[in-house]
């Protein structure tokens, strides 16, 4: 009996089927898992903005006080404090809460002009203060211990509210 085109050969493996994929179709597959990708990050950034439909409470700003110290030639100490970082950079609107570790000297009271905060770092705590970036500009946290040179400053960071 002759083999058919229906009939198949017990001794030969059964047909294999490939599946061709065109330039087009896998142009097209790309772009899918690109849109699929897209859509998972802007999900995650919607999820991140929203807990139960309110604003996400507020972000962490880590600062600390740090002391420089040098000898000048002529044998004369000199020093001069800093925050650090010395700019933190905030979004308007953005609840913010900064939290400031004490390294170096032992008492730093603050201000941050322009925003009504007050407070003061000592060595080994940490101050939290937080506030709401309302409104954009550049607003400067002084330390009232060394706001200039003769007290071994200006001890000034930058708040920069865009």
């Amino acid at each position: 009996m002759a083999n058919g085109p229906s009939q198949r050969d017990p001794k030969r493996p059964a047909s294999i089927n490939v599946f061709v994929l065109k330039k087009k179709h896998l142009l097209l597959a790309v772009g899918l898992v690109i849109l699929a990708a897209a859509y998972v990050l802007y999900a995650r950034q919607e999820e991140a903005k929203s807990v139960s439909g309110t604003a996400v409470t507020e972000r962490t700003v880590h600062l600390v006080t740090g002391e420089f110290k040098s000898t000048t030639e002529d044998g004369k100490e000199i020093e001069a404090y800093r925050w650090d970082p010395g700019t933190v950079y905030v979004n308007k609107g953005e609840k913010v809460k900064l939290s400031i570790l004490g390294v170096n000297g032992a008492s730093h009271p603050f201000i941050i002009e322009g925003l009504g905060i007050k407070g003061e770092v000592k060595k080994g705590r940490e101050t939290v203060v937080s506030f709401k970036a309302d409104k954009e500009g550049i607003y400067r946290i002084i330390c009232l211990t060394h706001p200039d040179m003769a007290q071994n400053g200006p001890m000034i960071g930058y708040i920069v509210v865009d």
